[in-house]
């Protein structure tokens, strides 16, 4: 994919000033940051060196729906600042807002061997820490991996792929033969159906690479059983991220009544069930995510002890609070509030309505498990609303541990956006 070493690559030149955090680590040269490029291929030669797998047009030619006419490909490039330091090398996409995302240093080569190279040391990782009692993992985190826009989730003997990068997409073909031959899976599917797609030039669509079509799939998580919507569930089907904190609440449970608020198929609320609650109140808007409950509920003789509720949670805590009702724990994981920086106000706000319900829900003992999986919502920002929450509610509370999402989304140094999860973990004293 890149030139002989004769002739050099195509420079992206990045503003003074522009390039603190990218020679700190972070892999994004947004658009607006580039001073210039020099050496820049017309789009005709751009789409000739860009797609050594030929598999671009083959997706388009499969997709179903929309995409932007004569789709740019990504091209490697060599990144420096505004003195000719170098900052890496990267795939560019003029399409995108972030035009590079590199992925080397200067002295690797960025071809299909250093995709496969970085695809085997990815799965290494999650097959090093792998826990007996789960069989479902994500192996590959995007650029926590060094794949910047490649998501592989395992579901048990299923591979679903979103490649979310023109970068990634110009490997499509490397990135499937390697999976196949280092997983062995039973199917791999291209859930290639999210927005973002359209943003970098590329089409959306579902495709069925490898075995049979399966809209559904039953994993194992933490030794329990969990049916997965593959076609219709959030992102691939499930989230991976919350495995070690589902099983974390299992010391709590013993006994105890159990509150678990936007439950999606039950993940909290069957945990708390094995690790022996009393009763458990699993509550969501979604009439489909509470049926996916009820069921993973019955798949392991778990449904005499849980209570499911369809409902918008912040009306159920209010409703609840109004009641004057009261649980031995609650947990909350909501979706992402803060999707932007200039969502973060109403965030938090969000999120201390929430947390201030739930905390007028316990007595002393009681315990909060609290989430944000926005990225824009800091960690410290995200414990001061907690805790401004608990002030507003007349409780004192003990942080018994803050938590983050499980080994397979590794965090990645330099790349701040790697730690999206923060998961807080309260005692009303």
């Amino acid at each position: 994919m890149t030139k002989s070493s004769a002739t050099p690559l195509p420079t992206v030149v990045v503003k003074n000033g522009m390039h603190k955090a990218i020679a700190q680590g972070h892999p994004w040269v947004y658009r607006t940051q580039i001073e210039t490029i020099r050496d820049l291929p017309d789009a005709g030669e751009i789409n000739k060196q860009g797609d050594p797998d030929g598999m671009a047009a083959t997706a388009a030619s499969a997709a179903t729906a929309t995409m932007v006419a004569q789709p740019a490909r990504a091209l490697v490039v060599d990144v420096v600042d505004f003195r000719g330091r170098s900052l890496g090398r990267g795939l560019y996409n003029s399409a995108s807002m972030i035009a590079v995302r590199i992925l080397a240093t200067t002295s690797e080569t960025v071809d299909e061997h250093l995709i496969r190279e970085r695809l085997t040391a990815a799965i290494a990782l999650r097959q090093r820490f792998a826990r007996p009692d789960t069989d479902s993992y994500r192996l590959v985190f995007a650029e926590a991996d060094r794949l910047p826009g490649l998501i592989v989730d395992q579901f048990a003997t299923t591979l679903v792929v979103q490649v979310l990068s023109m970068g990634m997409e110009t490997f499509l073909h490397t990135i499937t033969e390697t999976l196949l031959a280092l997983v062995k899976p039973d199917r791999l599917i291209l859930q290639h159906e999210e927005a973002i797609r359209v943003k970098e030039g590329l089409p959306l669509y579902r495709k069925i690479v490898f075995g049979d079509d399966c809209d559904r799939t039953v994993i194992t998580e933490n030794g329990l059983k969990l049916v997965v919507d593959l076609a219709n569930g959030q992102k691939t089907g499930y989230f991976l991220d919350q495995k070690a904190n589902h099983a974390f609440l299992r010391q709590f449970s013993a006994g105890q009544r159990v509150l678990d608020c936007f439950t999606y198929i039950g993940g909290f609320a069957l945990n708390a069930l094995a690790g022996g609650a009393r009763e458990v109140t699993a509550v969501d808007v979604s009439a489909a995510a509470i049926e996916l409950t009820r069921e993973n509920a019955r798949l392991n003789g778990l449904e005499d002890r849980l209570q499911t509720v369809t409902a918008n949670a912040f009306d159920f805590l209010r409703d609840e609070v109004r009641a004057g009702h009261h649980y031995d724990v609650i947990v909350l994981d909501p979706p992402a509030f803060a999707k932007s920086h200039a969502a973060k106000a109403a965030a938090i706000r969000g999120y201390k309505e929430i947390n201030l319900s739930a905390l007028r829900l316990l007595e002393s003992g009681g315990i909060l498990a609290t989430h944000s999986c926005s990225y824009h919502m800091s960690e410290s920002i995200f414990l001061e609303t907690i805790l401004e929450a608990a002030r507003d509610a007349k409780k004192r509370v003990r942080i018994l541990d803050i938590r983050r999402q499980d080994f397979d989304h590794p965090v990645l140094g330099g790349y701040p956006e790697s730690h999206y999860l923060k998961s807080i973990w309260l005692q009303i004293v």
